[in-house]
């Protein structure tokens, strides 16, 4: 059997990773999305994540239940080992991913693809804004960070997601699958 590619999702907060996630699911329900676990307020909002305390966390990171796991925005952040699982059975697993986390995921994994969304500083901008957990200041902070590269031998689709999330959507898809395209 083949394994399935651990497809890791990547691009800035507010680029909508988790809205081009559900839409390439609706459109093939054969792909697997594999929720983090992250030390949030479970009523903190946007992407579906289990959220644990911060000693549940370091609990489980120290019994081994995380694939990977890291931290960031002061919050810990966990990929459990149920991908691994996925994969072995031939599913694509989509994971929305830290871009610092894409070389140990190459590492954890056999087969990675790198989807790297994107959207101008502007949409990315509003967007941000109309989530409300950040103000103006930190919102152009967040912007103007450097954003580190990818390994250079993973494949790489890029997407535009400024526009219409169904475009990027099809896109997404069409890269991924051109057989299906």
């Amino acid at each position: 059997m083949t394994k399935g590619r651990f497809i890791a999702v990547v691009g800035p907060s507010g680029v909508g990773k988790d809205s081009v996630m559900a839409g390439m699911i609706a459109a093939r329900p054969g792909l697997v999305r594999i929720r983090r676990v992250i030390t949030r307020a479970a009523d903190a909002g946007g992407e579906d994540y289990e959220a644990v305390s911060d000693a549940l966390f370091a609990a489980r990171a120290a019994g081994g239940d995380f694939a990977l796991h890291w931290q960031a925005h002061g919050l810990s952040y966990g990929i459990p080992r149920t991908a691994q699982a996925a994969l072995a059975h031939g599913q694509d697993a989509l994971v929305n991913l830290s871009r610092g986390m894409v070389g140990r995921a190459a590492v954890v994994f056999e087969h990675v693809t790198v989807l790297h969304i994107t959207a101008t500083p502007a949409v990315l901008a509003e967007r941000l804004a109309l989530r409300g957990r950040e103000g103006r200041a930190e919102i152009a902070r967040r912007l103007a960070r450097p954003a580190p590269g990818f390994p250079p031998d993973l494949p790489l689709v890029e997407i535009d997601n400024s526009g219409d999330l169904s475009l990027a959507v099809a896109a997404a898809l069409a890269a991924l699958y051109p057989e299906s395209a």
